[in-house]
């Protein structure tokens, strides 16, 4: 199996309170509350990275080729895309992906923002998560819409955030995916949290569409996770993808965790790896 390793998504806790950034707040309790529910073992391992520095060290310590930092523009978190690029760009272990709301911005100067974090900032591919705006909005919002047909035609992939932790679950619905996945078919689509605990349905969403990647992330130690190993050892092969999850568990236990949950030795050196790379057209 190809030693690189490609973390498709992490965040240093430093980047907002929300990841654990202070000692003595209430989201750093819920940051250690939230990594014993996913079943990391130390629960404050994310202290280490409330420096760049021991993010950084945390990635390489890991064996991480490389480690991919996502931004987030929402109402209640927002980092900006010039704040990304400025952690990542130094560093070779990091990739920058950036975010925009267009409920924030309006359609059009999402779509500029887009475009400047992508074209002029080196960023990868954009964050998306109507499911957390304000108001909360499905993934096949035509307000979307436009900047999905523009990241199709950048051939920039598009991360959507889902999982439990939506506002309202009925906002957590893999079959809004599969409109959007049918409408933009050159459209790469990668669902990280894996739509847990809806497994089913977003594998189901899958096989259909083959532009749509599933990112289990800390999910996949759950129950049900199973099925997501139990699909990419069949047809999922390359629709899955690794990631940490980081700060909410830590990253080299997550990998010597995922090497042990049954994938086929070619179907994990994919999940670890070539999937990642070939959505984020990376190069050595």
């Amino acid at each position: 199996m190809s030693q690189k390793i490609i973390d498709i998504r992490s965040r240093p806790s430093f980047l907002h309170d929300f990841y654990g950034a202070r000692r003595g707040t209430p989201e750093f309790e819920t940051a250690k509350w939230l990594n014993r529910r996913v079943g990391s073992l130390d629960d404050e391992h994310f202290a280490r990275a409330h420096t760049l520095q021991g993010y950084l060290d945390e990635v390489r310590d890991a064996g991480i080729w490389r480690s991919v930092v996502i931004g987030r523009d929402t109402p209640a978190i927002q980092n900006t895309n010039d704040e990304i690029a400025r952690i990542t760009s130094p560093h070779a272990e990091l990739v920058g992906a950036g975010s925009v709301d267009p409920q924030r911005l309006g359609s059009d100067a999402a779509i500029a923002e887009a475009e400047r974090a992508i074209k002029t900032l080196g960023l990868r591919a954009i964050n998306l998560e109507p499911g957390f705006g304000a108001p909360a909005l499905h993934f096949d919002d035509p307000q979307y819409f436009p900047l999905y047909e523009a990241l199709q035609d950048w051939d920039v992939p598009a991360f959507l955030m889902s999982g439990p932790t939506t506002p309202d679950l009925k906002f957590n619905d893999p079959a809004a995916v599969a409109r959007v996945a049918r409408a933009f078919p050159r459209l790469q689509i990668v669902v990280h949290h894996g739509f847990w605990p809806h497994v089913n349905e977003i594998i189901g969403v899958a096989f259909r569409y083959a532009n749509v990647t599933i990112v289990p992330d800390m999910y996949i130690f759950l129950p049900g996770g199973n099925l997501y190993v139990e699909a990419a050892n069949g047809f999922l092969r390359d629709q899955l993808a690794f990631g940490s999850s980081f700060p909410f568990r830590a990253i080299g236990q997550s990998v010597r965790d995922y090497q042990q949950l049954g994938f086929k030795d070619a179907v994990l050196e994919s999940v670890l790896f070539e999937n990642a790379y070939r959505l984020l057209s990376l190069a050595d």
